[in-house]
């Protein structure tokens, strides 16, 4: 009996072993099976990373190679700025320009008196130098200029660069205008068309001869419209020993008026006809000075060059 229990004790035994070997062996080959398989992933991971590596390294040099490009069209766009605004950087001209100015005449004593205002012509330095800057018109006058005299110098620049091909965005362009004597305040547009060509002979290094002076508005385009004291600045002009007075052809036709009497009994009527003469025969017969009409910028170049 003894014996028995024994025996079956030992097959127990045994069979308890034999069931704990296959255990583990099959618990270890699902364990190898989940590392195998994670083994797997992490090489599919890594194979997508090294993919996605090269794709970013080849866009990266992609833009590497565009942004060289990018650097040397712009290195040759700035070359070519540099280019056609070399003559213009450091430019300075100088014309005396006409202008019209007005004073109040007082004649008898206070409290009787009467006043007129009398209009007069007188010649002004202008002067413009260009130089690097931030793309300012500035303007320094003496006397004090009014607001339409500003507003005319920006429209000689805008006129300037359309007719020169020049870009003054990176440039300052300071106006100097001093009266040749004490004068009152002078404003008005009719120093658009000489400012106007100051700044292209400056931008193109042509100098102006000094018995040449003129007048008349400026537009953008380069069109040189009329002004008003025409004979005024005819006067003042050849007064100042200038050679030629260039005219806005638009000022072509001068209205004067004769006094016509007549006599009714012991009655005199005295009546002003007007009369219309041509600008450039009439000014060039009583004043003695030469006149040239144009229509533009480019005309009024054509004359000085």
């Amino acid at each position: 009996m003894g014996k028995k229990i024994f025996a079956l004790v030992i097959v127990l035994l045994i069979a308890s072993i034999v069931a704990n070997i296959y255990f583990i062996s099959h618990q270890s080959k699902l364990n190898l099976s989940e590392v195998q398989m994670r083994i797997n992933a992490l090489e599919e991971a890594n194979a997508n990373l090294n993919e996605e590596l090269y794709l970013t390294n080849l866009s990266l040099q992609q833009a590497r190679t565009q942004l060289d490009l990018y650097r040397k069209q712009l290195a040759e766009l700035k070359s070519q700025i540099n280019t056609s605004f070399v003559a213009g950087t450091e430019g300075r001209a100088q014309l005396d320009a006409p202008a019209v100015i007005q004073r109040v005449e007082y004649t008898g004593k206070f409290p009787f008196y009467s006043r007129r205002i009398v209009q007069e012509g007188t010649m002004m330095q202008v002067s413009v130098d260009i130089k690097h800057g931030y793309g300012r018109v500035l303007v320094e006058t003496t006397p004090l200029m009014g607001v339409v005299f500003q507003d005319a110098a920006n429209t000689a620049v805008m006129a300037a660069e359309n007719y020169t091909g020049c870009d003054l965005s990176g440039s300052d362009v300071i106006f100097s205008v001093e009266a040749l004597s004490e004068v009152p305040a002078v404003d008005g547009p009719s120093a658009g068309a000489l400012m106007t060509t100051l700044i292209i002979a400056a931008l193109e290094n042509i100098t102006l001869p000094d018995d040449v002076t003129m007048t008349g508005t400026i537009s953008s385009d380069g069109h040189i419209g009329e002004i008003g004291g025409v004979m005024e600045k005819a006067e003042a002009a050849k007064k100042d020993n200038k050679r030629i007075f260039i005219l806005p052809r638009e000022n072509n036709r001068l209205v004067r008026y004769e006094e016509v009497r007549k006599q009714y009994g012991g009655l005199t009527i005295i009546k002003q006809n007007p009369v219309i003469e041509d600008t450039k025969e009439y000014i060039e017969k009583h004043i003695g000075i030469h006149v040239e009409y144009v229509d533009s910028i480019k005309d009024v170049m054509n004359i000085i060059c």
